[in-house]
């Protein structure tokens, strides 16, 4: 497992909005593996915590990284050996975690779908609803294939101080 610290601005995941010259990013690298899946955990909720997110928001964030991480391990490598780096940062307005992993091209949102409340519990398809839940639980999600790796954002408002 490797910290490393740099300037938020010039790694942040295009398409997501930063304002210029604020925050610090923190940086996280391990295996692909489930035994990570703690470590991503402690890094998003100290994150979230230094950011000072309600408890709400913290939740609703760690719930969403770690259904990426998750995935990452057991849909993305399967099995084989890969590393996961993750990086996050906070911003005035929000906090921001980012994914990316080298296993094969896979846009999570493929997966999601919104549950189907009107069919039975037991004839309902299998899979699918942790994604769901994950990604409409932060403001926003990003995913984009960058030279072949795959690289997911997700974003949570801070909110306003008054």
């Amino acid at each position: 497992m490797t910290f490393d610290f740099e300037a938020a601005g010039a790694t942040k995941a295009a398409g997501v909005a930063q304002a210029p010259g604020c925050g610090r990013a923190n940086a996280l690298r391990v295996p692909a593996t489930i035994d990570s899946l703690e470590p991503v955990s402690d890094f998003v909720l100290g994150l979230g915590k230094q950011a000072r997110l309600p408890e709400s928001s913290l939740y609703r964030l760690r719930l969403a990284a770690d259904e990426l991480a998750t995935n990452i391990v057991l849909h993305g490598y399967r099995g084989e050996p890969g590393e996961i780096t993750v990086d996050g940062g906070i911003d005035p307005g929000d906090v921001w975690v980012r994914f990316q992993d080298d296993a094969p091209a896979f846009d999570p949102r493929q997966g999601m779908r919104a549950p189907a409340l009107d069919v039975p519990l037991a004839e309902r398809e299998i899979g699918g609803l942790g994604v769901f839940l994950a990604f409409t639980a932060v403001d926003t999600f990003e995913y984009e294939l960058v030279a072949g790796r795959n690289v997911s954002t997700l974003v949570m408002r801070r909110p306003t101080v008054q």
